[in-house]
């Protein structure tokens, strides 16, 4: 196991996961804190750096694109500070940092992980409910309802229709903007069949943020919504003829249910081992390897 304490956080791996917890000195920021622990399976897993430098260092992780809904719902448009997958490393602790780099290196060449694209989630997302009071709104999901509550400083054209309650079904999208210089940022929700181009001061399916220390935490809901609905890369849904029962009704087959992913990734792990073992050959190996990714 490598492990690595800073006052910025611990990290910790396993030769399986790393597990990211959040310090608690009070330049950690608000976003990473109130998002806790995360645990990050090594499939979902892109690289990992560490940047030296004279005052501290930095390391890094970079996850697969499609593996995390927080990194989806916010598109690289997280700060540094805020970013769960970077850690402040002090000068005294560069040869730990280096240490588990090289260990998350090693297990991540001898697991094959791919580099393509995720088709579905490998991190839960942000826990529900969860609330936030930022901008001009309140936005609370509790992992079916997205409702959003308005205070005295939002437009009339908002407040006049009341609180909005969205259930996830009516969701097609939801968009995460920080403010930027005179810009201001939004947490905006796409509702089926009902476009708008309004801005988000006036749009009531959204919340405007003006860059205030609360605002980064819209971006958990957002992510937690983001989770829950169909990830951008999941494979089309087969047209409705092709599941029509074989007496030409409209009721569609059954179908399996999804395959548990802690349960393909023990199988991943069982493989290598087998592999190191010298039970399989590279070959053989690699097959059920593949044959087990495609499932996932």
């Amino acid at each position: 196991m490598a492990e690595i304490i800073q006052r910025d956080g611990t990290w910790t791996f396993d030769g399986e996961t790393l597990r990211l917890v959040p310090g608690h000195d009070k330049n950690v920021s608000l976003l990473r804190k109130t998002l806790g622990e995360l645990t990050v399976p090594l499939a979902a897993l892109a690289g990992i750096a560490f940047e030296q430098g004279k005052k501290s260092g930095r390391l890094r992780l970079r996850l697969r694109d499609g593996a995390d809904p927080l990194l989806q719902a916010t598109g690289g448009k997280l700060t540094d500070s805020s970013d769960p997958y970077q850690l402040t490393v002090e000068p005294d602790r560069y040869g730990v940092a280096e240490y588990l780099v090289d260990e998350v290196r090693n297990a991540h060449l001898l697991e094959q992980v791919p580099a393509a694209p995720c088709d579905a989630y490998l991190l839960t997302g942000p826990s529900v409910p969860l609330s936030v009071s930022a901008g001009d709104g309140t936005a609370s999901f509790d992992g079916e309802i997205v409702r959003l509550e308005w205070n005295w400083k939002t437009e009339d054209a908002k407040t006049a229709a009341g609180a909005r309650s969205l259930a996830l079904a009516d969701v097609a999208a939801v968009e995460w903007q920080p403010a930027a210089g005179l810009e201001n940022g939004h947490l905006r929700f796409t509702v089926r069949n009902a476009p708008t181009k309004a801005p988000p001061k006036y749009d009531p399916n959204a919340v405007e943020l003006w860059g205030f220390k609360k605002d980064p935490l819209m971006a958990l809901v957002a992510a937690a919504v983001q989770a829950r609905l169909p990830h951008p890369s999941a494979p089309a849904a087969p047209k409705a003829l092709a599941d029509a029962a074989p007496d030409g009704s409209s009721a569609a087959a059954p179908r399996p249910a999804a395959e548990d992913h802690d349960a393909l990734l023990r199988r991943l792990r069982e493989l290598g081992e087998l592999h190191q073992a010298g039970i399989l050959t590279d070959e053989e190996f690699t097959t059920a390897k593949q044959a087990v990714l495609r499932r996932m």
